[in-house]
């Protein structure tokens, strides 16, 4: 074997191993969307419990509490009933809290069993043994699926108030509510991001179709390496029951630092005129970003993006993640076959230039 494609197994493998290690972490976080026309926010804690956070996750489906100062906190649940318990000893639930049941599905449709009764004595079982929680709350979002809010549904053009929500907490004897408010926005038109899309996977495919020279798909490979890499610095954070931000952004830049391999290969390779071994690699270079950006394409037709950086960032490291995933593969298959077909030079011999 000559030590081109010996040294292409080798980056082959290791790109095999980085994605082995990543897993299911390189998508989205969590597996969650990446966009939606929801958004929640809070808007205040009143009065402010000292030692407790609460943070609102996935565009309003979810609230976060944690708890370090010594003093638990209770959450009562729809009825006023005891819901939660998060404090220094975990976290507890009350089996008997509807809330328990309702809040298990998105959608609270979960049934509910008979021994659950907002007047019954709590039953509590501890779920965790750390003083965090997260969990549905149905009072920060909107709770029918496929079904847009009347005034949204009335006029879709512009954004509304869908509600404005307050879930109370008592730290000890301290009376606090946490106040927040649901908003609906429309999405891009898709006339902003689809004719875009095509014009990259057509430019990719053509790269490695029609150009005399592998150059044009190296210089896409950098192009879409870049992105790879703001993606996964633009990792958001996840919930404290999910990991740190840092493990994460870190799981996000292993097939990103694979795609960036690929790249640099591919650019060295297609500066020596090396189209069949350039071509190789866009294939898996292109399968790299796609492996990255098909998890989150939904925020080409989302109005809000979940990212630690700026939305408008966001959506085009997508937009080229996808893209040109998708013309690197098919360009790359293209350029393997007729680079190999017209006879090219050697490895190590670099290419007459005039």
């Amino acid at each position: 074997m000559s030590r081109a494609p010996a040294r292409l197994l080798v980056v082959l493998a290791g790109v095999l191993a980085l994605l082995a290690l990543a897993g299911p972490a390189s998508a989205h976080v969590g597996g969650e969307a990446a966009g939606s026309d929801f958004d929640g926010r809070i808007v205040s804690v009143t009065p402010a419990l000292p030692g407790v956070t609460v943070r609102i996750l996935q565009f309003g489906d979810e609230l976060e509490l944690v708890n370090d100062s010594g003093t638990e906190v209770l959450v009562p649940g729809y009825s006023d009933e005891p819901y939660l318990r998060i404090g220094p000893d975990g976290v507890w639930r009350n089996a008997n809290s509807p809330a328990t049941w309702i809040n298990l599905d998105r959608y609270g449709r979960t049934p509910i069993p008979g021994s659950a009764d907002p007047a019954a004595a709590p039953d509590w079982e501890q779920v965790s043994t750390r003083s965090e929680y997260v969990w549905h709350d149905h009072r920060t979002h909107w709770m029918s699926e496929g079904v847009l809010p009347p005034r949204v549904a009335e006029d879709p053009t512009r954004e509304h108030v869908v509600s404005e929500w307050v879930v109370p907490l008592r730290q000890g004897s301290t009376e606090a509510e946490v106040a927040g408010v649901l908003t609906w926005s429309p999405p891009p038109s898709p006339w902003l991001s689809w004719p875009l899309v095509a014009a990259l996977v057509v430019a990719a495919a053509a790269a490695g179709l029609v150009a005399r020279s592998p150059r044009p798909l190296g210089a896409l490979l950098a192009v879409g390496a870049v992105a790879a890499l703001w993606h996964a610095v633009a990792t958001p954070e996840p919930s404290v029951t999910t990991g740190s931000h840092v493990g994460a952004v870190v799981s996000a830049l292993m097939p990103a630092s694979a795609a960036l391999l690929c790249a640099v290969l591919g650019v060295r390779a297609a500066w020596r005129g090396r189209g069949a071994m350039t071509g190789l690699l866009a294939v898996v270079g292109g399968w790299l970003l796609l492996v990255q950006g098909l998890p989150d394409v939904d925020v080409l037709w989302s109005a809000n993006v979940a990212s630690a950086g700026p939305q408008l960032l966001a959506r085009a490291a997508v937009t080229l993640l996808a893209a040109l995933g998708v013309g690197l593969v098919v360009g790359g298959i293209a350029a393997a076959r007729r680079f190999r077909e017209a006879g090219e030079p050697a490895a190590g011999h670099a290419v007459p230039v005039p």
